[in-house]
């Protein structure tokens, strides 16, 4: 029996009945600072030395990964407590191979928040990319156009982003290797952008600028929430990219990002979204962005 001061009524505490007991997901893994030294070690033991440069392909942008000659690969989830990739057009897997005269290092999938995933994990592939020698990273993402003036199939230049997803992969423990407080003032490294204009310009590939602001996901933002991020300064909108951005400038390594625009972000122009548009505009766009990527590397490795 079980009585509240103040209230007369007498009840009995019951059982829940198992037809109305619900399913948790189990509390979410982190990375730690020996998964991040032991991947970096397993990193280089199963590609041999780890390139300098390492690209990050994101949905439907992973063919540029079968253009690497005498590459080596091994899946995500064996160089740290990785899950399978769960997100289609996302392979999961790190490669290393040779391309536009360089060796690089490149990420064919990734992680996000909205999978339920921590922070940490998200970021981990950076982080352990960086532990192993990698000092710049070029990443690529499929992003909705917020700015009217993009069409979809057009590549942006990331210049700075908007965190809105209310995660940050450096809460926690600070890593050995990290300052507690990184400076974000240039995120993506000036010369890198400058270096990608005139690449893009030698490549013939136009190529807009903006801001890209990240959101939790999974599902596309309202129409109003379009609007909101217009007025903060968004020109594109995506659910990835500033985990790993954040881990790679406190672990000191230089980033380049290019959005895809696969899709005008929810009304700007008329008509629904779908991931499967996002597929067809990337693999559309892709040897658009392939030649921009390989003329970038190519230049970085001069």
């Amino acid at each position: 029996m079980v009585r509240w001061p103040g209230v007369h009524r007498t009840f009995r505490s019951r059982r829940r009945s198992p037809l109305i007991e619900t399913t948790q997901d189990p509390p979410r893994a982190r990375l730690t600072e020996a998964d991040i030294r032991g991947g970096a070690e397993r990193l280089r033991e199963r590609l041999g030395p780890v390139p300098r440069t390492m690209v990050v392909l994101g949905s439907g942008l992973g063919g540029l990964a079968d253009a690497l000659e005498g590459a080596r690969a091994t899946p995500l989830a064996e160089l740290g407590p990785f899950p399978p990739a769960g997100v289609e057009g996302h392979r999961g897997v790190v490669l290393a191979g040779d391309l536009a005269g360089g060796r690089v290092l490149v990420q064919s999938g990734r992680f996000h928040l909205y999978e339920g995933h921590d922070p940490t994990v998200v970021a981990g592939p950076v982080r352990i990319a960086a532990a192993a020698g990698v000092r710049t990273i070029l990443l690529t993402n499929a992003a909705g156009g917020v700015n009217p003036a993009f069409e979809p199939g057009s590549i942006m230049l990331v210049e700075d982003h908007l965190n809105l997803q209310g995660e940050n992969p450096l809460v926690g423990s600070r890593r050995p290797d990290e300052p507690r407080f990184p400076d974000m003032t240039e995120a993506y490294d000036p010369a890198l952008r400058e270096l990608a204009r005139s690449c893009a310009t030698r490549a013939g590939v136009e190529l807009v600028a903006g801001v890209y602001a990240a959101v939790l996901g999974p599902s596309y933002e309202t129409p109003a929430e379009v609007r909101m991020l217009r007025a903060l300064g968004a020109d594109a909108v995506g659910m990835s990219t500033v985990p790993e951005v954040i881990a790679a400038r406190a672990a000191g390594v230089r980033v380049l990002a290019l959005s895809l625009i696969t899709n005008a972000a929810a009304g700007v122009r008329p008509g629904v979204l779908s991931h499967e548009e996002v597929l067809e505009v990337g693999e559309r766009a892709a040897p658009r962005l392939s030649l921009l990527v390989r003329t970038i590397l190519e230049a970085l490795s001069a």
